[in-house]
């Protein structure tokens, strides 16, 4: 995350970068790489702290239950993908209440604490979020809902 984001403010800074009143075409792409940046810092300083909290194999596999058996898990990385998979297929044939809706409740399943009702709620109030910021406030070209 910190190489992604240290790449974006270095090719954002081809550009005028302006001000904040006035941003140029830079301003954006510097800004998120500058906090993509941080936050990868600060996921790789809370990582470093928590130090051995869990059990891990030689080769930094979480191991379940003691019992020597070490083995990725797959459910959230698979979740977040099938969750993109959806807001880019809906988001072309559905719109973007069906795309939104579909992409959070979707990578909201990749983590196990959660529940149905949990993914439900949180995909419902982001529906509600989206329409509010982009479809409103920022009038994005993408309608509501779309078919075929």
């Amino acid at each position: 995350m910190v190489l992604i984001g240290a790449s974006a403010v270095y090719a954002g800074t081809d550009y005028h970068l302006g001000t904040l009143s006035h941003m140029g075409p830079g301003f954006f792409p510097a800004a998120i790489g500058t906090l993509l940046a941080l936050v990868g810092l600060m996921i790789a300083a809370s990582a470093r702290s928590r130090g051995n909290a869990d059990a891990v194999s030689e080769k930094g596999l979480p191991v379940e239950g003691g019992h020597g058996h070490a083995f990725p898990d797959l459910r959230g990385g698979a979740c977040i993908l099938l969750g993109i998979l959806a807001f880019l297929l809906l988001g072309e044939w559905g719109g973007l209440l069906p795309a939104t809706f579909a992409i959070v409740f979707i990578s909201a399943l990749g983590d196990r604490t959660n529940t149905i009702k949990q993914a439900l709620l949180l995909a419902s109030s982001m529906c509600v979020i989206a329409i509010v910021v982009f479809w409103w406030a920022l009038q994005l070209q993408l309608p509501l809902f779309r078919w075929g």
